[in-house]
């Protein structure tokens, strides 16, 4: 009794003041508490998609720096010359006894050093290149010309195939193999370093030490 008359004291409408005094139905408490939910999915919907924002911002920085090291190189830039000191190994056969013709431009990385590399050959028409094998994988790739090419320790032109431009090759590390070029060929070989040319047997390159001839 003491509670409802405290109530009726406070509330206007036990004195005709006011048609508005109700007590807080389950209702209102229920509307209450919906309100604070959507307010709290909103504030988690932009968190969530700050967070995204940010993701998807990480990745460009990243990327950006790594535009400035892009390399480009023009055909009518390179600069042809022999082959480095330390590529060959041992000498041809006594049959390949002329000086070589082709020429030889560096692309990109340093074919004497362990790395990925890329280089170009250009030889003259009719240049023979004598048996030899790498210590790594090689592959070819021709631009310009034809390129006939033989696998064995063996020069023999009747087994050689002919490589025509836009032709790729993948020559396995210590496979023997000849070449002949039909026309100026030009011919674009990439790999991972040191690359080497070994006229001599795969045993006696073993015994040698590195760069020596």
């Amino acid at each position: 009794m003491k509670i409802r008359q405290i109530r009726e004291n406070l509330c206007p409408i036990a004195r005709g003041e006011s048609d508005i005094c109700e007590e807080p139905t389950r209702l209102d408490w229920f509307s209450k508490e919906v309100v604070v939910k959507e307010h709290s999915v909103t504030l988690i919907l932009v968190a969530m998609l700050c967070a995204l924002c940010l993701a998807q911002d990480s990745p460009q920085k990243k990327v950006f720096p790594h535009r400035s090291q892009m390399k480009a190189v023009s055909a009518d830039t390179l600069k042809w010359g022999p082959p480095g000191a330390d590529w060959m190994q041992g000498t041809p056969p006594p049959e390949f006894s002329e000086p070589m013709r082709s020429e030889f431009a560096i692309i990109q990385g340093d074919p004497s050093k362990t790395g990925p590399f890329v280089i170009r050959i250009k030889s003259p028409d009719g240049e023979k290149v004598p048996p030899h094998w790498h210590p790594q994988d090689e592959n070819l790739t021709v631009l310009q010309g034809s390129l006939f090419l033989g696998t064995g320790e063996k020069f023999d032109q009747s087994a050689g195939q002919e490589l025509k431009p836009g032709s790729y090759a993948l020559v396995r590390k210590k496979m023997w193999h000849f070449a002949w070029a039909k026309g100026e060929t030009i011919v674009q070989v990439h790999g991972v370093g040191p690359f080497k040319i070994n006229f001599v047997k795969q045993e006696e390159a073993a015994k040698k030490p590195a760069g020596s001839q």
